[in-house]
């Protein structure tokens, strides 16, 4: 494992104030998770083809629709593209892409969904039919060609996708056995394959944008000396730890070996969410034992170093999804399989600041920055 940092425990018993919210309407394992203003599009889960839309503001949950009936939801992916013309935070309609694939790049699929908010008018439901809104149809080019994104072999049992670039036009996809790809979505062609440089198989892995990209903003960085332009990703799995960059400009990637803390290194299959400067574990699976787990993990990237809490979830989980509320005060805890080894369908959420309290200035800036915004578009 190499030299360690040492792991620290915060110096008073944390309360973590974990809210039971209203449960999913079906038991969720590995569900896809998307923010939408108050929504979080919950997007089927590992053979589970209904997607939902639950509002955060009035805690409940509403059908969207369901995968196509030959869609096998084993191994897949799903992520809001960014429509440079229009603010997505603030758009009514937001594009949803959907991929995957699984055994050696079986049962691929490559669709997008058009999504109009459930919780708008019930009269808009017919116009959305016709529009082929919030259904899933398949990724198309300008000619109606069918687009597929993965390769004949490509396995996409554990994938994992972030979207970036200059022009957030760049799909980064992680994938087994320690494989990194980039699709540019405006050309629809992969642009690059690469192996990431680790021995270690990553499977169910944490794969995030650093927030130096703007912050979390999914921008790229320009170096202002040789006008190239980068973007910073970080992943976990299984003990390895990597800083990954990517350079745009001459299509090529740079990995840094990060430690991962011992606590950690036997977990995966954990929920990960990145706010600002830190990442934040829960849960997962013991590759060893077995077990599942109930502890909550902090990586701080620019102290580089980790951090277990003596609080930990209510109760053991793993293969579930954690994802930030739109003014990044919650994080959203949902789905997932207990230490039985059981399907759930638990939703609960705390706050960001209790995991880190030197986030509550940041969380102001934030909120005061939304505000602003909102009384901008007001005026």
């Amino acid at each position: 494992m190499g030299n360690r940092t040492t792991i620290q425990k915060p110096h008073e018993h944390l309360n973590t104030s974990f809210q039971t919210l209203k449960e999913l309407p079906t038991p969720l394992v590995h569900p896809q998770c998307v923010l939408h203003n108050h929504e979080l599009l919950v997007c089927g889960g590992a053979n589970q083809r209904a997607c939902y839309s639950y509002h955060t503001l009035k805690n409940e949950y509403k059908f969207i629709c369901e995968y196509p009936r030959d869609v096998t939801l084993v191994g897949y992916c799903v992520v809001k593209l960014v429509d440079n013309n229009n603010d997505n935070r603030q758009s009514d309609q937001i594009t949803l892409l959907s991929f995957g694939s699984h055994y050696n790049g079986k049962n691929k699929h490559t669709l997008v969904m058009k999504y109009v908010s459930v919780w708008s008018n019930t009269s808009l439901s017919k116009s959305n039919e016709l529009n082929n809104n919030n259904q899933w149809i398949p990724f198309t080019d300008n000619e109606n060609n069918p687009i597929i994104i993965g390769r004949d072999y490509d396995d996409y049992r554990e994938v994992r996708a972030l979207i970036g670039g200059s022009n957030s036009h760049l799909l980064f996809i992680t994938y087994p056995s320690n494989n990194i790809s980039v699709f540019d979505l405006n050309t629809s062609q992969f642009i690059q394959h690469n192996k990431l440089p680790s021995n270690i198989y990553i499977d169910y892995h944490c794969f995030v944008s650093n927030p130096e990209n703007d912050q979390g903003q999914e921008m790229i960085k320009t170096n202002e000396k040789s006008n190239k332009q980068y973007y910073q990703m970080l992943l976990f799995c299984d003990g390895a730890g990597l800083s990954i960059e990517y350079e745009e400009i001459n299509n090529i990637f740079q990995f840094h070996k990060i430690f991962s803390c011992d606590n950690i290194a036997p977990f995966y299959n954990y929920a990960y969410v990145c706010i600002n400067d830190i990442i934040l574990f829960f849960g997962g699976w013991h590759v060893y034992t077995s077990v599942v787990s109930k502890l909550v993990h902090k990586y701080s990237i620019r102290e580089n170093k980790w951090m277990t809490f003596e609080n930990t979830l209510p109760s053991p989980l793993c293969e579930c999804v954690a994802i930030l509320s739109e003014k990044y005060d919650y994080i959203h805890i949902i789905g997932g399989e207990d230490d039985k080894y059981a399907t759930v369908s638990a939703h609960m959420k705390t706050k960001v600041r209790v995991w880190d309290p030197s986030q509550l200035v940041m969380i102001c800036l934030l909120l005061f920055i939304l505000m602003k915004h909102e009384i901008r578009l007001i005026i």
